[in-house]
């Protein structure tokens, strides 16, 4: 997980509206043209994710600054067919895709004659499965060599045996065409695997680009196909049109809720796209406020309070005392922590509490 809570890369064929998409969610200069290899080195950028509940906190609280959690977008080179062999630009992706937490794969849903497409016609579950298949060979390659590895050494470290055992399970698997997150494995297999990022392991997310044609239900028979895909593996589809996300990013801040509320959503797909990503991964925010700031931060669910408190500063998390935690609507409903306390509404929690997402906690620790 990167230091800014999430970090996802996007994936796609050539042309298909990927650094269109980019440009809009990170109010960034990604160059955007429509000839393929367009992308060739990975362009970054980090955007906040806006949380409507900070704003409110921070006129409660008087705060001098809003800092929202962020999420980190990569725009991965283009795909095509066969570049695990090194057609196109070879395999310079996959490091690049391996450094990410999550996968954005952008599929073109759409129909237009203006902009060329790699395999000269509109297919998106042939576009997935293309960029599925060099990811699958990629991992393939690496987890076979590294077999050969661990069996070399198993004359002498006998202790290697679940490794290599765990590893020929992954290799069966990813010769059959499915990635490895699809693969059942043992806590012991896990444990064994861990030294070996392979790149469909990762949670995969489907970015369906429609154009502004299918405004505003941003469904055509395209996004029903990709829907259809992605419920066999589990995986997640997100209808977005990356032409309507660069014309709001263009858009002075305070005029973008109202331009989207007049199409008919009520919010903008970025904010849709990050949130399934927050759960996909599943992360969750808590918050804290106070005249300095209102902040939010991201930690993974299930967490305790003594590792929210390490997120915030180690010497918070050896110093724990408690936590006094307040639901973000009882914060709200009772005029602050003050009120909250006063209504019982506010909770003393020990270092095993798992926090929720919305909450505001204080924490109180030694020196």
């Amino acid at each position: 997980m990167s230091a800014s809570g999430l970090s996802c890369g996007f994936v796609g064929l050539p042309n298909v509206g990927k650094s269109t998409l980019f440009n809009a969610v990170t109010a960034s200069r990604a160059p955007a043209a429509n000839y393929p290899f367009c992308t060739i080195d990975p362009n970054s950028g980090t955007v906040e994710v806006i949380d409507p509940r900070l704003e409110i906190l921070s006129k409660m609280s008087n705060s001098t600054r809003i800092i929202y959690a962020t999420t980190e977008f990569v725009d991965i080179a283009g795909l095509v067919e066969g570049a695990s062999k090194g057609e196109g630009l070879g395999n310079a992706f996959l490091s690049h895709i391996r450094a990410t937490d999550a996968i954005v794969h952008v599929v073109r849903c759409f129909d237009s004659s203006d902009v060329i497409h790699v395999k000269g016609r509109v297919d998106p579950i042939e576009d997935i499965e293309i960029i599925n298949l060099e990811l699958i060979l990629a991992d393939l390659a690496s987890c076979e060599n590294s077999l050969a590895k661990v069996e070399k050494q198993l004359k002498t470290k006998k202790e290697l045996q679940p490794v290599a055992a765990a590893l020929a399970k992954v290799r069966d698997h990813l010769n059959k065409n499915l990635p490895v997150r699809s693969l059942v494995l043992t806590s012991e297999e896990k444990a064994a695997l861990e030294q070996y990022p392979f790149l469909t392991q990762k949670k995969m997310l489907y970015a369906a680009n429609v154009s502004e044609e299918s405004l505003p239900s941003m469904e055509n028979e395209y996004v029903q196909k990709v829907r259809e895909y992605a419920h066999k593996e589990g995986s997640e589809v997100i209808p977005i049109c990356a032409k309507l996300e660069e014309e709001i990013a263009q858009l002075p801040a305070s005029e973008r809720q109202e331009f989207l509320q007049s199409l008919g959503f009520a919010e903008s797909g970025l904010q849709r796209l990050v949130k399934s990503a927050f759960e996909m991964l599943g992360l969750l925010t808590f918050i804290t406020t106070g005249e300095i700031e209102t902040r939010a931060w991201t930690i993974t669910q299930g967490s305790t309070a003594v590792e929210a408190a390490g997120k915030i500063h180690t010497d918070i998390q050896k110093g724990f005392i408690r936590a006094e935690v307040v639901t973000f609507d009882d914060f709200v409903h009772y005029d602050g922590r003050v009120g909250a306390k006063a209504a019982g509404k506010a909770r003393a929690e020990g270092r095993e509490y798992i926090v929720k997402d919305g909450d505001i906690v204080l924490f109180l620790h030694s020196n």
